[in-house]
């Protein structure tokens, strides 16, 4: 199957969402399908190869001949729409409701009735989009099984907080994580707060420890020395540390928003805990948690487990190949 990754006007970048189209291009190409990502610029996305070309666009004539043709992020919608019918079928892969973007009232006018095919990256965009009476189908990336894993390396003697450090974007809420860690070290005196992020460094001495675009076997490890770690934001798709931070036996603290990314692996008190956005409810599950070791091992091991039901990158970019041929 030839597949186009249309990303112009979009790129790529050092981002999650970047990463993502890296990978699943490389796992396509790797499954035997003529992947092609066409762009307006050069790929400045250095975290993984991509292993398939990219082609710079100048006009529409350029546009390769397809049998399907993905719209990776809203800019590119209208664009993907106006392509010929020799580029195939035509969807979105939705992968975040990218409201830094557009408005919400842009969202559904530009993109959610675009005669596109709507496929997502999570429940939470499925119930986003049925909302607004919109069907969507379901196609999560996956992960890399292989890269992460428990060490059983933690320090008996402390509780280890972790989150996501990110002041860029605020919906991400780390400052909510220092607060929170603020309020538990006046209480207890085993507590750190260890972060990573892409900034060079953090500016708070609150965080006892902080790394800057760790390596995937750097973030291993540093997962590894964490207890419990915090999901607090309120826009994601499927979020993607927290499943990470799993994979090594972390237990997880999410949030109940609508778009906290979570949704599809984390079940309160069985694969990790869900609390409201107060800094009170984080503070009081965590404290659940700090004093019974026995529901961290078994939401630790419990949560490991159902990342690794949802499946690695080769096994969802396969249903992801089942579904195209299925729209065809």
């Amino acid at each position: 199957m030839k597949i186009v990754f249309d990303l112009r006007n979009t790129g790529l970048g050092n981002g999650g969402g970047s990463s993502t189209l890296v990978k699943s291009s490389n796992i396509l190409y790797s499954l035997g399908h003529n992947i092609i990502v066409i762009d307006s610029g050069r790929n400045q996305h250095t975290w993984t190869k991509l292993n398939v070309e990219h082609r710079i666009i100048k006009n529409i004539n350029d546009v390769p001949n397809s049998d399907i043709v993905i719209s990776t992020g809203y800019k590119t919608v209208l664009q993907t729409v106006k392509l010929p019918e020799r580029c195939g079928k035509k969807l979105i892969w939705m992968r975040g409701w990218e409201l830094w973007q557009m408005s919400e009232e842009n969202i559904i006018k530009k993109v959610l009735k675009s005669p596109l095919i709507k496929v997502v990256n999570s429940f939470c965009l499925i119930d986003k989009l049925k909302k607004y009476g919109v069907d969507s189908y379901l196609i999560r990336p996956g992960n890399n099984l292989n890269d992460f894993n428990n060490l059983n390396i933690r320090n008996k003697n402390k509780i280890v907080l972790g989150g996501l450090f990110n002041i860029k974007h605020k919906t991400k809420r780390s400052d909510l994580i220092i607060k929170i860690a603020q309020k538990l070290k006046l209480k207890y005196s085993n507590i750190e707060l260890h972060m990573f992020g892409n900034h060079k460094n953090q500016n708070t001495s609150m965080i006892d420890k902080y790394i800057s675009q760790p390596s995937i076997k750097e973030k291993n490890k540093f997962y590894n020395h964490i207890d419990i770690w915090l999901s607090t934001s309120i826009l994601e798709g499927l979020h993607i540390t927290p499943q990470e931070a799993m994979l090594c036996g972390c237990v997880v603290i999410g949030n109940n928003s609508e778009l906290s990314g979570t949704k599809d692996y984390l079940i309160d008190n069985k694969t990790g805990l869900l609390c409201s956005n107060t800094k009170d409810d984080f503070i009081e599950n965590i404290e659940k948690l700090i004093i019974d070791k026995n529901l961290r091992e078994k939401l630790g091991k419990n949560g490991r487990n159902k990342i690794i039901e949802l499946g690695d990158r080769k096994y969802n970019m396969e249903k992801f190949v089942k579904l195209m041929e299925k729209i065809k």
